[in-house]
């Protein structure tokens, strides 16, 4: 039996009405009528044998069926369309595409504010939307186009993905430099003798910091928990509390700055994309600029090997197993809080 012929144009519609959740919406978007758009609707409905969304006050819910074919769909979309601008030259200084990236807001206070000076004279058209996407939702918002690059650490294993490493940094512990402790170091009993900031979006639970040391038997006095890593630098600043976070972060503020007087596993993070978006040249564009931020940002002996960097492959083996299954749960905690 030969398969039913469909136009193209019709999953078009499709995307605009999954996309917007709104058939009127998704008929000025395509800038049709939205009869037409009902119509299209119609069709696939039949050719389906679905309804593929359903009317509710909310707006069109999509069925099953669409949550599982949205991704290929989109993905057939975007091929067809870089197949026919192929021969073209992408343009950053003529470009007006909106890209939607989701990163946690460290990420956010190291990437964005190069970022926005890049845009600002390569590519003023471009415009750049920031959210926080929780990792088990990552890999269907990046199938389905609701964020186009996710920054997270090595956690997600998605054969969809697309992946390139981006950077590390170490774990230090601060404290505001009028501190009554005076010590030149920090001894795991001065350490212990803290009280300290946990920071975490979860009511409840330890972090990978209290997960190591309850592996050496110790126990540290958590005074105080925050949801953001932004906020936490500035209550240690004002109080005697101590802020355990990436090197990166606490050397951005007038404070001391110690190493830790036991071991913590490195955080890493890295860029993911989906496949479909491989060869869109804005996106290639965009994605070679943040590699390039973000290495900047990372000390010379701490960046990927730049040839790892660039190749997008999936990177496993060594760099996911140094995230250990006793704090992978809420690693998230302390890079962006799940």
């Amino acid at each position: 039996m030969r398969p039913p012929k469909l136009d193209l144009n019709l999953f078009v519609v499709f995307e605009s009405i999954y996309e917007k959740r709104n058939l009127t919406r998704a008929a000025e978007a395509l800038f049709i009528t939205q009869p037409a758009v009902s119509n299209a609707l119609a069709r696939l409905r039949k050719t389906f044998g679905d309804a593929l969304f359903v009317s509710t006050p909310s707006g069109m819910v999509p069925t099953p069926l669409t949550e599982n074919i949205i991704g290929r769909v989109r993905e057939a979309l975007q091929l067809l369309e870089a197949s026919a601008t192929e021969g073209e030259v992408f343009e950053p200084a003529r470009s007006e595409r909106t890209f939607r990236l989701s990163m946690p807001d460290l990420t956010e206070a190291i990437l964005l504010p190069a970022l926005g000076e890049v845009l600002q004279q390569e590519a003023p058209g471009m415009n750049i939307e920031c959210y926080f996407t929780p990792r088990s939702e990552v890999s269907a918002a990046l199938a389905t186009g609701k964020v186009d690059f996710a920054i997270d650490v090595p956690l997600l294993d998605d054969p969809q993905l697309r992946q390139t490493p981006l950077g590390s940094d170490r774990y230090a512990c601060m404290l505001r430099h009028d501190h009554p402790f005076a010590g030149r170091t920090l001894s795991m009993r001065d350490y212990l003798a803290l009280g300290h900031i946990q920071v975490s979006s979860r009511r409840q639970g330890s972090g990978f910091v209290d997960a190591e040391l309850k592996k050496l038997g110790k126990e540290r006095q958590i005074r105080m928990r925050v949801q953001h890593y932004l906020v936490a630098p500035l209550v240690a600043l004002r109080t005697d509390l101590a802020l355990t976070g990436p090197v990166q972060l606490l050397q951005r503020y007038d404070a001391r700055v110690f190493d830790l007087p036991f071991k913590l596993p490195r955080l890493e993070w890295h860029l993911y994309w989906h496949r479909s978006s491989e060869q869109d040249q804005a996106s290639r564009w965009l994605r070679g600029k943040v590699i390039d931020l973000l290495s900047d940002a990372t000390p010379a002996a701490e960046r990927p090997a730049r040839k790892r960097r660039r190749t997008g492959h999936s990177v496993t083996g060594g760099v996911t197993a140094r995230v250990t299954a006793d704090f992978a749960a809420d690693f998230p905690a302390d890079f962006a809080a799940d």
